[in-house]
């Protein structure tokens, strides 16, 4: 409940001053504060001046403006007399301030004469900065290409803020790759996978944009055109007897040689002709290529392997006629075959046909002796030899004969051992009786009697 009565004398005080300030004092707010547009990118090192601009608003003796990095106040100054002023401050932009609001914010302060403080901010504008190397772009790539092949190319910069924002372009001629771009901590990679139709010098760019600034890099490559080499063979599978004709070509201003012999002129085949034999089975033949690029020789190979189809022929050198081994032991028939196609090798005993192991261990008996015929068999013929295999069997008097002997020599050593004992043990004897008989000479069998009594 207001208390009744007339108004306090302070009341009234207060009220006359306030009226002294809106009515006698020039007073009012800015009409409005703007921050002037920031630069679109702003390179990092450089100084920044940023402005703000205040429309109106009085006293001016009473006016400010603030400069804010979002909420941090960065620096304050009084705003001039002219009805539009503008407040310049001077920035040093750091990597963190990328991508932050600045904004201005005016101040007029009325508190002095008993009313508030009335603020207004404008709106937010967002910095940008970047940082950019002198340095150039770095190119990978082969300095010489073969035409109608891709070839893998890659470019790369180092020292880049934000290496995210920046903009990257690989081109070959007016031809524009389609790139594969990454991004880590500070370096920019582009990587790209070209193919050229055109022989010949021609160019690759690698091109770097970030903010209002680009790296560019400009280098030369060699596209080629290296046709073969080509090598073929007239009969990949030839019968021994038939002709072959090895050839090996390639495409102009190629030098080919075959098997070490070249060719007349660059450009021109290389043959060989030969009349397959058994031992040009698996022969490999090679065909080299050479192309002469700017002075930079280039080397391709081929080879091909002829096969040579011949009969069967049993190795008389390893597969011996006659054997003779011992009952119970463990023996190889080593008996070898060539051929192509690979013969199959088999060794029947005449008349039971009994099949003895080829090329594998096995126990030999007794009826392992006899003779056998041995064959190796394709769809190119057949080759046979005849092998004698005699088992000797193992003798029970000889074996006799031995332990009986063995047995006679343990006795006759028994015999001397013992007679080398008691020929010991007798020396031993003889040397304990002389010592007893110093005072007699004993030179006879009465002598001894004698000295016996008188003693």
């Amino acid at each position: 409940m207001m208390p009744s009565g007339p108004p306090p004398r302070v009341f009234w005080t207060s009220l006359i001053f306030l009226l002294l300030a809106c009515c006698l004092l020039p007073t009012g707010f800015p009409k409005r504060v703007e921050l002037a547009p920031l630069p679109l990118w702003q390179p990092l090192g450089e100084q920044l001046n940023l402005s703000c601009l205040v429309f109106g608003g009085a006293p001016r003796d009473h006016l400010t403006v603030v400069l804010l990095r979002r909420e941090e106040e960065l620096g304050r100054q009084p705003v001039g007399k002219e009805e539009s002023a503008k407040v310049t401050f001077m920035v040093q932009p750091r990597r963190e301030d990328h991508g932050t609001n600045f904004s201005c914010r005016s101040e007029l302060d009325l508190r002095s004469q008993g009313l508030e403080l009335f603020q207004n901010t404008s709106a937010p504008r967002k910095l940008q900065t970047f940082a950019m190397p002198k340095t150039a772009p770095r190119l990978v790539f082969p300095r010489f290409w073969e035409m109608e092949t891709s070839w893998p190319v890659k470019c790369s910069l180092d020292g880049l803020f934000p290496a995210s924002e920046a903009h990257i372009q690989l081109a070959l001629g007016n031809q524009k790759l389609n790139a594969t771009v990454a991004s880590h901590a500070d370096t920019l990679t582009a990587t790209a996978t070209a193919k050229t139709e055109q022989e010949g010098t021609q160019e690759i760019v690698c091109n770097v944009t970030l903010g209002v600034e680009n790296r560019e890099t400009r280098e030369s490559l060699v596209a080629y055109s290296f046709q073969g080499p080509n090598l073929n063979l007239s009969e990949s599978n030839a019968t021994e007897g038939t002709p072959v004709t090895v050839t090996c070509a390639a495409g102009p201003r190629v030098q080919v040689m075959l098997d070490g012999f070249p060719a007349a002129v660059p450009g021109q085949p290389a043959q060989l002709l030969l009349k397959a034999t058994e031992m040009d089975d698996k022969r490999t033949f090679v065909c080299n290529a050479t192309l002469k690029v700017h002075g930079v020789t280039l080397h391709r190979n081929r080879s091909v392997q002829l096969r040579v189809l011949y009969g069967p022929t049993i190795d008389r050198a390893k597969c011996p006629q006659r054997l003779m081994w011992k009952e119970k032991t463990m023996h190889i028939l080593q008996c070898q075959a060539r051929g192509n196609p690979k013969p199959q090798l088999q060794c029947l005993q005449e008349g039971s046909k009994f099949k003895v192991p080829v090329g594998i261990p096995f126990l030999v008996l007794l009826n392992h002796s006899g003779t056998y015929s041995c064959q190796a068999a394709s769809s190119r013929g057949t080759d046979k030899m005849l092998v004698m295999m005699d088992v000797q069997g193992r003798n029970p008097v000889t074996i006799n004969i031995v332990l009986g002997v063995l047995a006679i020599l343990g006795l006759v050593t028994l015999a001397a051992a013992s007679v080398y004992v008691f020929w010991v043990q007798r020396q031993r004897d003889i040397y304990h009786l002389t010592p007893r008989s110093t005072r007699w000479r004993l030179t006879s069998t009465q002598q001894v009697t004698v000295a016996e009594e008188l003693s």
